[in-house]
């Protein structure tokens, strides 16, 4: 009686402790159902214990004690590492009692003698710690497991210690309820109690779980416990619902894609859109989603000539020499005129051009006095000076207007400028640029023959055409 009663207040020691301990969810279990005894298993005639507790252990019909009010309570608390303690009540009433008959030939051949005592009432208090083999084999639904533990039962006017071993099997319907069948040989302490074998069926229930939040998930495996969240993401909430968890979804309220983590992208060019410079459009991650059509690598958006593969220095545009000369067009001052770098593209002004100026701008004449020309054929050799010119497209001239000696210096310097002016005029007609000449008159300071002559006067009468260098 010593031995159970410490028994017992370990039992009870370990069930207060464990309720301030880290256990697992629904720690606390609640169990009832119906119980048998079976005495059959003490009643001897054998020298081995094994043959006498199991040689017939399911006799029900001739050993087992079966009352329609037989019924147990137990209570259990999970004390973690697959263990929980538990307390079980159990209530009986005990029409069998079996006993080996020694001389079977005298009761008919009969080897075990059944008996009722007088209905005598069975009451059991147990405590046991079980270990549960549920996650040794891998399952969630079969719970097989060893108990051990002690108890004290009333058999009619005996009362006696136990001390219990069994094992039992559970199968949970769901995470909380299920169905438990157990078996325990309670071993009386004093031989001459009657040691016996209890076995109980019934529902078990799971409880005590915390859950904050009420999302199903228990607090202590729930990584979002404050936030109501879904099983698949241990209690963490999916708001946008993409199949992410928010913690994990760098775009908690759009729906996305996981491999975008949970962002969304809009033009479905792996590049999620709140990073994505151009949404809307097919682009590549190197240019953070905006596309390059050319592959010259300047963005579309930033690209002149986005069809055409071209430079960056030329905002992606291709360095284009329409006349080959080896000066891009962009730098080019004559872009259809082939000309030197030196030139900016231009063709230089040969010598046989300023020859050739030379020799027309010098046979126009101007009557005495006036700026009409002298010759008929000056409209021809003016053909020729716009012509040649027209052929340099930045070359620039300076037309000069002369006199001879006849009259004031002040009327001839007036009218040298107007014979300038009248060549410039003239050729400005057949298309020449205004900006590439330059009017002046010199009047009769720069003679090139004699003025005491009217052979000599009529030749300084003229105007000369003079390259700008």
């Amino acid at each position: 009686m010593k031995q159970l009663g410490k028994l017992l207040l370990a039992l009870l020691l370990m069930l207060t402790l464990s309720s301030h301990a880290q256990v697992n969810n629904n720690s606390w279990a609640l169990s009832f159902g119906f119980n048998v005894v079976d005495s059959r298993a003490t009643a001897g005639g054998s020298s081995s214990f094994i043959n006498n507790t199991f040689s017939q252990p399911f006799n029900l019909k001739e050993y087992w004690n079966v009352h329609p009010s037989a019924i147990y309570l137990k209570i259990a608390r999970s004390v973690g590492n697959n263990l929980t303690v538990d307390f079980q009540g159990s209530y009986n009433n005990i029409v069998k009692l079996v006993t080996y008959n020694s001389s079977a030939s005298v009761q008919n051949g009969k080897e075990y003698i059944v008996t009722n005592p007088g209905n005598l009432k069975y009451y059991g208090f147990d405590g046991s710690f079980k270990y549960s083999l549920m996650n040794f084999i891998k399952s969630k639904v079969i719970d097989p497991s060893l108990h051990l533990g002690g108890g004290y039962t009333s058999w009619g006017d005996n009362s006696f210690a136990t001390l219990n071993g069994g094992a039992g099997l559970t199968f949970w319907l769901n995470g909380n309820i299920g169905l438990a069948f157990d078996t325990t040989f309670k071993k009386a302490f004093d031989d001459s109690n009657r040691s016996h074998l209890l076995h109980t069926a019934g529902l078990t229930y799971n409880f005590g779980g915390n859950d904050k939040d009420k999302d199903g998930v228990y607090d202590n495996e729930d990584a979002c416990p404050n936030i109501k969240g879904l099983k698949q993401f241990k209690g963490c909430p999916d708001s946008d619902g993409d199949g992410i968890s928010d913690s994990s979804d760098a775009c908690s309220d759009v729906f996305g894609l996981a491999s975008l983590s949970g962002c969304p992208d809009a033009d479905g060019d792996g590049v999620a859109d709140k990073d994505d410079e151009c949404p809307d459009t097919k682009g590549l991650s190197a240019y953070r989603g905006c596309p390059d059509r050319d592959g010259d690598g300047i963005i579309d958006k930033e690209d002149k000539c986005p069809t055409v593969t071209g430079l960056k220095a030329n905002r992606g545009c291709p360095l284009i020499d329409s006349d080959n000369d080896g000066v891009d067009d962009e730098d080019d001052a004559c872009p259809t005129v082939a000309g030197p770098e030196n030139n900016k593209g231009c063709p230089e002004v040969s010598d046989e051009a300023i020859n050739s100026i030379r020799t027309e701008a010098n046979s126009i004449y101007f009557n005495s006095g006036k700026t009409t020309f002298k010759s008929a054929n000056v409209s021809a050799r003016l053909d020729v000076i716009a012509v040649i010119i027209s052929k340099y497209p930045n070359a620039s001239f300076t037309i000069e207007g002369h006199t001879d000696n006849e009259g004031s210096a002040e009327s001839n310097q007036i009218l040298s400028e107007e014979r300038a002016n009248v060549v410039k005029e003239a050729l400005i007609a057949r298309g020449v640029s205004a900006s590439k000449l330059t009017a002046i008159g010199y009047g009769a300071s720069k003679p090139i023959a004699t003025n005491t002559t009217a052979a000599g006067k009529a030749e300084n009468r003229r105007t000369e055409v003079i390259l700008n260098k």
